[in-house]
């Protein structure tokens, strides 16, 4: 093996085009089109160079209608690319039609802390869909008004999205842990008609009222009409609130507005760590197409398939999960704490439940391997022939752990994408093998560069994560952005024509790439640029170190360690000097902080991503408010520290 090339850990079977989602796509183009692509490089750079033919080919191969779609990209440049300007279809009537499956199939299972296990047929979730979107309906719901969701991760979520996008509307969610501010910052942006909400919620050993919240919303939200409460936990009561049982108590006929390829399916937002978050709109036919593509030829998930993917409903995973459907996979819900009452919950889950498909984050592997887990050992999983990783890079210790502790045989999908794309443009292929530490390929209809600062593509070399060419499911524009100012300045002020996504790669001469974190969070010494990945997988590997987060002053060009010790540590000298001298000696002397510092806890969002630059702004005199929203973040009071020492105000 060349010393220079990392260790493969998976490579596709002899028989991957008899057997996969991708090979019968490719058989389907040999014989509808009379193309043959011999290996997955030549069926990308088809993808990307004739892009009109490849999301043609997408929307027939997987009956998205049965009417003439028209021409695909009638309009390629970047911003303001125009998909299939002709086309009507709606989201939600292919989530439901459910082909590969009969209706007395189970399709949906919800595993909860807080209720018992939930199973619904085709048939069921179709009623219920139905039920609901009357529902909604007679409360005035119709094309174009929007329908907010403050739930857990449970099927009424589900119902309710499925039931919104059937009739037109435009759902927005968010998971109920998330604060009263950082609610209203978002939804007060679009002004919701209907709040779908809950009363309460249990999360480890903890009940959770949130009537309080839900009170402190609809008093901040004068655009609602009428606001529906589910009582998951049973202890609180909504004032003044229609029942979820009013709300689908009339049977109905299921039926579905025919819609723009660019009407509004749901708003999702930017984390909303530097200000006012960012409102994502997505369209019907963007969101359809580009899942289509990446659940089927990607995950190869079908009707023989059990998704999960552990999230909650503020994070675009779940509209990820959800959308399973579409390729008539059963897609499996959890709604609780993935440590309760251990680590080893999930896999036991995954058992329990049959997984085919396991999506989690890398801070929950790397977690498990901290804790000496051995999931392959504690549960049967040999039904799991996926593992999917995302929510930060995974790093190559994370990679040996899942073929060592996990599984030798599973398929590792890490992937890289985004809330702003609601997808991954960087992950997994069948056809492509696993390099240890490596991210195997660029997804087919992707066309991600490295970018140097002069614009000029780079392998083998860091740069800018940037797309050069549309993708379907880019925003349809932010909401109340008419003149798309503010969608402008998000992507495309660095390059004009191509979108800049904030992100560090490198790309490999085989295709593969390694992302090395945000490149507004770089660290920047002596103008070497390192990014933050390789940095945290040297100091979480200290058994003494819980969590930890690295921020560059640009100023002063001093490098800062902060580290959240386990229980019972302590941050001593002995440990700084082990620190800096792991640092030095596996990355480089530039790596060597000026200062480690020991805070209670390390902020992260509720979708689990550090807070670098929110972090490097309070410390470099930002006011704390502007620089970070606490009701995002998953413990309000780990920004504190950072205040502190600033010397600033919380105000």
């Amino acid at each position: 093996m060349d010393p220079r090339q990392p260790a493969v850990l998976w490579s596709p079977p002899a028989d991957v085009r008899e057997r996969t989602g991708v090979g019968a796509y490719l058989a389907w183009l040999e014989r509808e089109r009379g193309l043959r692509f011999d290996d997955y490089d030549a069926l990308l750079a088809w993808s990307i160079e004739e892009l009109d033919a490849f999301w043609s080919s997408v929307w027939r191969y997987f009956e998205v209608s049965s009417d003439d779609p028209g021409p695909a990209l009638a309009e390629r440049h970047m911003p303001g690319a125009r998909w299939f300007p002709e086309a009507t279809l709606n989201w939600a009537e292919h989530c439901l039609r459910l082909t590969g499956r009969r209706d007395d199939e189970i399709v949906l299972v919800a595993r909860s802390q807080t209720r018992e296990r939930i199973a619904m047929t085709a048939a069921g979730l179709r009623d219920e869909v139905a039920r609901v979107r009357a529902g909604l309906s007679r409360l005035g719901v119709g094309p174009g008004d929007r329908v907010a969701a403050y739930l857990p991760n449970v099927p009424e979520a589900v119902i309710g999205l499925l039931a919104t996008a059937s009739l037109g509307a435009v759902w927005s969610s968010c998971a109920p842990e998330f604060g009263t501010r950082s609610v209203v910052d978002r939804w007060s942006q679009i002004e919701p008609k209907v709040l779908l909400t809950i009363d309460g919620y249990r999360y480890g050993d903890r009940d959770l009222d949130r009537t309080d919240e839900v009170a402190a919303i609809r008093e901040a939200l004068p655009s609602l009409a009428a606001t529906v409460a589910l009582p998951y936990l049973g202890t609180g009561i909504v004032p003044d609130a229609l029942s979820w049982a009013e709300l689908r108590a009339t049977p109905a006929e299921l039926a579905f507005a025919e819609v723009g390829f660019d009407h509004p399916l749901f708003v999702l937002y930017s984390s909303g760590t530097t200000g006012l978050p960012k409102p994502i709109v997505h369209g019907h036919g963007g969101i359809l197409l580009e899942h289509l593509k990446i659940h089927a030829l990607h995950h190869d998930l079908g009707p023989k398939d059990r998704f999960f993917w552990f999230s909650t409903t503020g994070w675009m995973m779940w509209n990820y999960l959800v959308s399973g459907l579409a390729v008539d996979a059963t897609i499996v819900l959890y709604d609780g704490s993935p440590a309760h009452p251990d680590l080893g919950f999930l896999w036991r889950l995954a058992e329990e439940e049959g997984l085919t498909y396991f999506g989690t984050s890398a801070p929950y592997l790397m977690a498990c391997r901290k804790e000496g887990l051995r999931p392959g050992e504690l549960a049967d999983l040999s039904r799991l022939r996926g593992i999917g990783s995302t929510g930060a890079p995974l790093p190559v210790e994370g990679f040996r752990y899942v073929y060592d502790a996990i599984s030798p045989s599973v398929h590792l999908q890490s992937v890289s994408g985004g809330t702003d794309v609601c997808t991954a443009f960087v992950g997994a292929s069948p056809l492509v093998p696993v390099w240890e530490g490596e991210i195997s390929c660029r997804h087919l209809g992707c066309a991600i560069e490295a970018y140097s600062p002069d614009g000029r593509p780079l392998v083998g070399q860091q740069g800018e994560l940037v797309i050069t060419a549309p993708m379907p499911s880019m925003p349809v524009s932010f909401w109340n952005d008419p003149s798309g100012e503010r969608y402008r300045a998000a992507y495309f002020d660095e390059w004009p024509g191509v979108w800049r996504h904030g992100d560090w790669i490198t790309f490999t001469e085989r295709g593969s790439c390694v992302i090395s974190g945000r490149s507004d969070a770089t660290l920047n010494r002596g103008g070497v640029r390192i990014g933050t990945a390789e940095f945290y997988a040297v100091v979480e590997a200290d058994a003494d170190v819980a969590d930890s987060l690295v921020v560059h002053l640009d100023g002063g060009d001093r490098l800062l360690l902060f580290v959240a010790l386990r229980p019972d540590c302590q941050l001593t000298d002995a440990l700084r000097a082990r620190l800096s001298r792991e640092l030095r000696s596996s990355l480089s002397p530039r790596h060597v902080p000026d200062e480690i510092l020991a805070v209670p806890s390390i902020p992260r969002t509720l979708s689990g991503k550090k807070l670098e630059v929110p972090v490097k702004r309070i410390l470099t005199g930002t006011r704390p408010d502007v620089a970070a929203s606490r009701g995002s973040l998953a413990n309000p009071s780990s920004l504190d520290a950072f205040v502190e020492l600033a010397g600033g105000r919380d105000d």
